[in-house]
Parts: C-alpha cells; structure tokens; sequence
C-alpha cells in the first residue's frame, strides 16, 4: 500500500511521492461510518470539542491528556498518529514538538485529512499521509512512538490486526505504541446497558474490545517487549502502552 499526500495548504513534506495513487476507502468505512467520519456533513457535525466530549461522558481531555503524557512533556524523535481524531488532541501534540521533532499522521479518508489540515498551523515538522493503517508505506523501526486514539474499536478484526502489526512493526526496539480506546467496564457500571445498545446499533466492531484484550489481536510476531495498561471511568476506557 503506498501513501498519497493531502495538499492542506500545510506545505508539508511526505513520505511517498506526491504522485502515489490514493488507497481506496474500505467497503467497511462507507458502509458503517458513513455518517461519522465519511459523509462531508459528520465533520461538521462531529468536530465540536464539546460534542467530543459528550461522547466519552466528559473523559475527552482526561484520556488525551493521558495519550500525550505518555508520548512525552516535550516529544522527541519521529511520532505516527494512526487515524484522524476529532478535538485538539493532535494540535495538542504539535504543540509539544521539539525543534528537530517529527509528526505523521496517517488516515485513510481525505475528507479527515482536511479537516486535520485546517486544525493545525502550518509545520515542516508535520506531514498529513493519506493511507490505510493497517498497511503502512513506512519502512520496519522508522518511527519512536505511535498513537491509537479510539481507533482500534472501529475496525473490523482483520483490519485491527493488521494495524496493530504496523504499529509494532514501524516502531523502532525500545519504542512505544500508546493506544487509547473502549474497554469492558466493571460490572453494574451504571453506563453498561446503554453502551451495549450503542455499540450494537452503531459501532458494531467496538465488543471486541469489551470480550477481548488488545493483545489478543496482535500476532506472535508482533507481540510487545512489555505491556503496561490503565483503566479509567470505572473500566469504559483503557491506555496501553506497548513497548518493542
């Protein structure tokens, strides 16, 4: 799979030629998450920071704030961002860049892309990658730390998998992976019943998470030096960080 370049107006370098054809959009993308992420009208829907943080019940700036202390006060080296997020969860990592830092973010649908773009201040620093995360262009160990935010959740087993083995795979000995996402919450969790209706109605992949642990979609291969993991909201949400 190659990655294409998003012209943001960002000016900003690329991994892949500009010229690299665009990945297709998975069937499972359109058909599933058409209203939240595909369709031109769920961004401007859905990029609300309070909207955001309604969704995960007001831990939005908890479970990034979260993300970023564990990638670093300052963030050195070259960081991959797999996936888009709605908030100012990846500002807030610009943010944090060191002078001579790198930032990649990978999504598959360009419509995220933009809306990213138009998010961020312009930075040679940062690059806005079209491409599919669960097979990536970027060579073995080419990165020091990769971000999950509430990705995992959305995609299909075998595209999980997929990405999950990227992740590791790019990530450089001694590197991290820090996933942020949904996890089972502890029994009589007064929010269980409802997420249970809204996971089966609209987020049909995310019970995976709630009957499995992550580690269960990662292949041998890929399997992690060290595995540190941190529950929060009474267990609806997990942080992994995963280490080469």
């Amino acid at each position: 799979m190659t990655h294409s370049v998003v012209d943001a107006s960002l000016d900003l370098p690329a991994l892949a030629p500009p010229m690299a054809p665009a990945p297709a959009v998975p069937v499972y993308l359109q058909k599933v998450y058409w209203w939240a992420y595909v369709h031109p009208n769920a961004v401007r829907v859905f990029e609300r920071e309070w909207l955001v943080n309604l969704i995960l019940f007001n831990n939005y700036g908890r479970l990034r704030d979260a993300a970023l202390a564990d990638l670093g006060e300052t963030v050195h080296g070259r960081t991959l961002q797999l996936a888009c997020v709605y908030g100012n969860l990846t500002s807030r990592l610009q943010q944090r860049l060191a002078p001579d830092a790198r930032l990649d973010i990978v999504d598959i649908l360009p419509v995220q892309l933009e809306n990213l773009a138009g998010k961020l201040k312009s930075d040679p620093r940062v690059a806005l990658l079209q491409g599919d995360t669960s097979s990536l262009a970027a060579p073995d160990a080419s990165y020091d730390q990769v971000l999950l935010f509430f990705l995992l959740h959305e995609q299909p087993e075998h595209v999980r998998r997929g990405t999950l083995a990227e992740a590791v795979r790019v990530v450089k000995p001694g590197g991290k992976v820090v996933i942020v996402d949904y996890h089972r919450p502890v029994r009589g969790h007064p929010l269980r019943m409802l997420m249970t209706g809204v996971f089966r109605k609209l987020e049909p992949y995310a019970m995976d998470l709630w009957e499995n642990e992550i580690a269960a979609f990662m292949p041998p291969q890929a399997a992690p030096v060290s595995v540190e993991k941190k529950t929060y909201f009474g267990g609806l949400y997990q942080k992994l960080v995963l280490i080469r």
